[in-house]
């Protein structure tokens, strides 16, 4: 059994019991989630297991069709990273099959086929959508070795024992916590050092039932893709994926968007947000890359860091205010969002809601609504509110909406909705089949934080009860609307 460097310990877990393979062909990466080729903790773990075994290493990529809110948006950003892939690994010693499905259910069956002829093999753990269903359905029809490891967070989510109602205490906890992990993240280049046994190819029975995807095919997903049964109304946007494009976009952040960032990231008109949402989501790049670079640029030491942990906002890491607001969002409000997925299986339902919420809202579900709309009038942006139609054109066209105006999104449709279940299955519901970013736990938390996850009552009102309440009068009164409303405003 290999034995997994200090990097890997709370990192990666048994999914099955059956037992390394011997004789085998190869190693296995059966990459899903962690979409990317450096800070992998899979990738990490299978090239360990290559060398100890003195085998080849496949990666094995594979994107269907068949999955909820399939759409050429979220097919044309992932299929981007894999021509990535493709080029950086067409002439290296480890083996690569980008396998996208042309047809539905093409690709049944493949991964049985490959685990045949492989020792072992290694997953990604991912604790949100329907991943863990798949990886635990595999675990119990593979007859080999099936494990999976977590590259999602800074700190391993297996650490706490538990998950946290507020970003106060879970702040206070990480302060406590994550200095003994930030420097052991995944290794930064698995793939390089002692060099592997070179992969000698597919086997016929593999490549005769199942054809990998062409670099000329990852080059044109829509040919691709044309006769799968995806949802053609949502369509591709402008934002590239894959691991270039994550690192352009994170350092265009750091030199541009960082500075005044704690001040001017609510405001639309403001270029200050990160941008990289969609990246850390789809896998492209690695949050102990975000958070490294950070730290660099600012000159950071362990020495920064007070010797008690106050659950401050500010302060903690003694770095500039900008700095820290962006560190709290990718610490604190992401990490915490993975926590509760990890921990709570339900926790995309209305009963994962804390009690007073719950309680609250159903009080207020007879109250009267200003306005009532129904699915298609808020997905077509045909509402009587020229701010909230703005936000929601933008989420149609660019995949994603400012972190700021996405709170007032969601409370709105919380408001027009006719009871609050059915809000929250309307906002999961656009949430999902829009965002570029949707599916995941950082996206869910912020659904449920608009319900009251994460938060306290506030002072009561109608609709609302005791959950905190947004307009968008108050929102035109607090942030920079103009050159917003200027490009989104129109249909």
């Amino acid at each position: 059994m290999t034995t997994s460097p200090p990097s890997l310990e709370r990192r990666v877990r048994a999914v099955n019991d059956a037992p390394v393979r011997s004789g085998a062909d190869f190693v296995l990466y059966w990459m899903i989630s962690t979409r990317r080729l450096d800070r992998n903790a899979g990738l990490e773990r299978a090239v360990a297991w290559a060398r100890e075994l003195g085998l080849p290493l496949l990666i094995f990529e594979a994107l269907r069709g068949g999955y909820r809110w399939a759409s050429p948006r979220l097919h044309h950003f992932c299929i981007q990273g894999m021509a990535e892939h493709e080029a950086r690994l067409r002439d290296g010693r480890v083996g690569y099959l980008p396998f996208v499905e042309r047809e539905p259910d093409e690709g049944r069956g493949l991964l049985e086929a490959l685990a045949a002829h492989s020792s072992v093999v290694v997953t990604d753990d991912f604790p949100s959508f329907f991943l863990p269903r798949m990886v635990a359905a595999a675990g119990g029809k593979l007859q080999v070795r099936l494990e999976a490891a977590d590259s999602n967070t800074i700190l391993p989510l297996s650490v706490p024992d538990r998950s946290f109602n507020t970003a106060y205490s879970f702040r206070r906890y990480l302060q406590k916590t994550l200095p003994d992990h930030l420097g052991n993240g995944p290794v930064e280049h698995p793939l390089v050092g002692d060099p592997l046994p070179p992969f000698p190819g597919l086997p016929d029975e593999v490549t005769t039932k199942w054809r990998p995807a062409t670099p000329e095919e990852l080059a044109d997903p829509d040919r691709l893709t044309s006769r799968l049964p995806l949802d053609r109304a949502v369509g591709p946007i402008p934002l590239q994926g894959g691991s270039r494009p994550a690192r352009d976009r994170l350092s265009r952040f750091l030199d541009e968007g960082l500075p005044g960032y704690a001040e001017g990231r609510n405001h639309p008109d403001r270029d200050h947000g990160s941008g990289l949402s969609p990246y850390l989501h789809w896998g492209h790049i690695s949050p102990h890359e975000v958070v490294q670079t950070l730290l660099e640029r600012e000159g950071w030491t362990p020495d920064n860091i007070p010797e008690k942990a106050h659950g401050k906002r500010e302060g903690w890491w003694g770095l500039s205010v900008d700095a820290e607001a962006f560190l709290d969002q990718i610490t604190t409000w992401r990490e915490m969002g993975y926590l509760t997925a990890w921990r709570e299986t339900d926790h995309e339902t209305w009963d994962s809601l804390p009690e007073w919420a719950r309680k609250t809202l159903l009080e207020h579900a007879d109250d009267p609504r200003p306005h009532l709309y129904d699915r298609d009038e808020l997905e077509e942006a045909r509402t009587g509110d020229p701010l909230w139609n703005a936000a929601q054109r933008q989420l149609r066209r660019e995949g994603v909406i400012h972190n700021y105006l996405r709170m007032l999104w969601a409370k709105k449709i919380l408001e027009w909705s006719p009871h609050p279940r059915e809000a929250l299955a309307r906002t999961l519901e656009m949430n999902n089949r829009w965002s570029i970013d949707g599916r995941n736990p950082n996206s869910t938390s912020g659904v449920f934080w608009t319900f009251g996850r994460y938060d306290r009552g506030w002072p009561e009102r109608a609709v609302f009860g005791k959950v905190r309440s947004m307009t968008s009068d108050s929102t035109r009164r607090k942030v920079e609307l103009k050159d917003y409303l200027k490009r989104f405003g129109r249909p």
